[in-house]
């Protein structure tokens, strides 16, 4: 096979429509718009969500909620997933997106108390519940709080 021997396969290649090109093309006068009204016009665009003067439904639906921008997402670790970690070792964001615990190893984290812990670990994450810590300090272990 050579570079100037290559064909494309037969259908996979479609010409485009020549609109506007007279009565007898088929796409001649109207060039396939129609007659008349909005979509017929060039630059006649009818914008997202519009339908035809009726109130729209995301107008028509109740707004419901609040979302404040303020608002802190923490990634939530359990006790019980720092089972697998070795004894006296550093947990930090970066170990626990390596396990797999979190999504990235970016946002802050925060420790809960769900399960035990029976080796002592020296944890790093951003928020931890009290029950949590005193579970990890009851073991050996440490938190350490770092910045959010």
């Amino acid at each position: 096979m050579k570079l100037n021997t290559i064909q494309a396969s037969s259908g996979s290649r479609k010409e485009r429509r020549r609109v506007g090109c007279g009565i007898g093309s088929g796409h001649g006068k109207t060039a396939g718009r129609g007659h008349k009204g909005q979509k017929s016009r060039s630059g006649g665009k009818v914008m997202r969500g519009f339908e035809g003067g009726q109130m729209p439904l995301i107008r028509r639906l109740p707004k419901r909620g609040f979302t404040p921008l303020s608002r802190k997402e923490y990634q939530l670790v359990n006790l019980e997933q720092l089972a697998n970690f070795e004894a006296n070792s550093v947990v930090d964001a970066a170990a626990l997106y390596a396990a797999g615990f979190t999504r990235n190893a970016v946002d802050p984290i925060k420790l809960l108390a769900s399960g035990d812990i029976s080796v002592n670990l020296q944890i790093h994450v951003s928020a931890v519940s009290k029950t949590a810590i005193s579970k990890v300090e009851a073991v050996g272990g440490s938190v350490n709080l770092a910045e959010a």
